[in-house]
């Protein structure tokens, strides 16, 4: 099977011997992209593949040409960054293939990597794909961290980053008058975004707060630019007389047909609602999100090593140079801890330092990368303390009541997951699942893995989910059965 350059004036790679490439990078957000194009810059060949039809990732969205959009570059923060990866790509050997949605990574006995893939839109349109390599990046990005409550299965009801996408993907709105709630520095860009595009924004609801950050001077003091930023957000929603209500969740989602109104409650610091503090706010949508959640599966199901981070999540364990524990293997941005597109990028160039180093057989660029190490450290110093300030409270759970489904895709409610816990003896996350079937749906867990860890935790510490699985994305028996004939995917210029 060949697949060629996806996007206009992508270039062809150079002619190689064999099918295998000398990295494989898996995902083109800012670690990707950044990851790709500088070892492609000390003249390896690169493989990217991603499974959106566009680079950027999740944080670049941006809409198809077909939607006419003059100035998406309106929509985002620091454009000028993705407009250059994007420029350097362009003019670089590296083969984008787009709409590869990887689910298995294999180390081969030769030490080379097999990247196996089901492509197409939805993963399922053609057959499947098999791209080899002597190295792997995985720059597989983060999810978003949803934490239940009464009312949110209602239509109106969406991730906070989920409209974030659908307004910079399709430039809709998920309401008019929307409410952002949750925890987390997302919300604030979220909410100037959907209020510069014309919605009625009543109110930010912060679960946490921001005093935490005042604890970490240094942190801010080093990194100015997200000082910057958060003023920017801040200045934006003053314009648009935004609420921002710290300290409050939204504790129950009211409508028939859809979302007609939330109540708003005031939370002790362990966010538990305060008897009495509930208030109704109208509104036709709501955006929430509770931070984000590194995207590890790939990695973990070849036993890479990982690391708690500071709001309960697990990311992977890496070396200064973003190896993990698996020789071959290096991960970049969100990966490895949330921390923002900037750190991403510069998380990718290490790696693409590293692993040119590597295959070269030569030290690579120590000035360089002894720049970009001090500034990775800096800024990833900084995520720590933004992961501490917005990390939930033990009490969230108090928000639901037994009939509150906690795995939307398998119906399970809150009140068999505690019956569970306290009749059956579940004590992890795992055990609920074979008990109750949560987190056996479509998303794996994605979406209830963290409130089921939490319903099934003891003494109110919940282990993060470490399950390891074969696929790290759906895939069809028919793809499954037709690997025996794949074909790896050559270079273009292949004979």
């Amino acid at each position: 099977m060949t697949t060629s350059p996806s996007e206009p004036g992508a270039p062809r790679a150079r002619n190689t011997r064999d099918d295998t490439y000398d990295l494989a990078v898996v995902g083109a957000g800012s670690a990707g992209l950044a990851g790709a194009v500088t070892a492609a810059g000390l003249g390896l060949s690169v493989a990217l593949l991603d499974a959106s039809a566009h680079t950027g990732g999740q944080f670049y969205r941006h809409p198809a040409p077909a939607l006419g959009a003059v100035r998406p570059e309106a929509l985002h923060h620091d454009w000028s960054a993705f407009s250059d990866l994007r420029r350097r790509l362009a003019e670089s050997s590296v083969t984008h293939l787009s709409g590869h949605h990887v689910w298995s990574t294999v180390p081969e006995a030769d030490g080379t990597w097999t990247v196996h893939a089901v492509t197409g839109a939805d993963g399922a349109a053609e057959r499947p794909a098999r791209v080899r390599a002597r190295a792997l990046l995985l720059a597989t990005g983060a999810y978003e961290r949803q934490l239940p409550f009464p009312g949110w299965t209602l239509p109106g009801v969406v991730g906070a980053g989920g409209a974030q996408a659908m307004l910079k993907s399709g430039l809709v709105l998920p309401g008019r008058r929307i409410v952002v709630a949750g925890s987390g520095p997302l919300l604030l860009a979220v909410a100037s975004s959907l209020a510069a595009a014309g919605a009625r924004v009543p109110a930010v609801v912060e679960a946490a707060g921001y005093l935490r950050y005042a604890r970490s001077p240094r942190a801010l003091v080093t990194n100015p630019r997200k000082a910057a930023e958060a003023l920017v957000h801040g200045a934006a929603l003053l314009r648009h007389r935004v609420r921002v209500l710290p300290g409050r969740a939204v504790t129950e989602v009211h409508g028939t047909d859809r979302v007609e109104a939330v109540t708003v409650s005031r939370l002790d610091g362990d966010w538990r609602p305060l008897p009495g503090t509930g208030r109704r706010i109208a509104c036709d949508a709501l955006a929430v999100g509770h931070g984000l959640v590194p995207q590890i599966e790939l990695a973990t199901a070849l036993g890479c090593a990982t690391r708690p981070l500071p709001d309960g999540t697990l990311g992977l364990a890496l070396d200064d140079l973003q190896e993990t524990s698996v020789a071959g293997l290096w991960a970049a941005g969100e990966t490895g801890g949330v921390g923002g597109a900037e750190l991403a990028r510069t998380e990718g160039e290490v790696a693409g330092i590293a692993i040119a180093a590597r295959l070269r057989g030569r030290q690579g660029a120590p000035g360089r990368t002894a720049g970009l190490r001090r500034r990775r450290d800096r800024m990833r110093a900084f995520a720590d303390v933004m992961a501490t300030a917005h990390a939930p409270g033990p009490g969230w759970t108090a928000w639901l009541d037994d009939d509150t489904d906690v795995c939307r895709c398998e119906e399970v409610p809150a009140g068999r997951v505690r019956e569970a816990v306290a009749d059956l003896g579940a004590r992890d996350a795992r055990t609920v699942k074979l008990l109750t079937r949560a987190g056996m749906g479509w998303c794996q867990g994605r979406m209830c893995g963290t409130a089921v860890a939490c319903l099934a935790a003891r003494d109110g510490v919940a282990e993060p989910p470490s399950e390891r699985r074969p696929f790290a994305v759906p895939v069809s028996l028919a793809a499954l059965a037709a690997l025996e004939g794949t074909a790896d995917t050559p270079h273009p210029e292949a004979p």
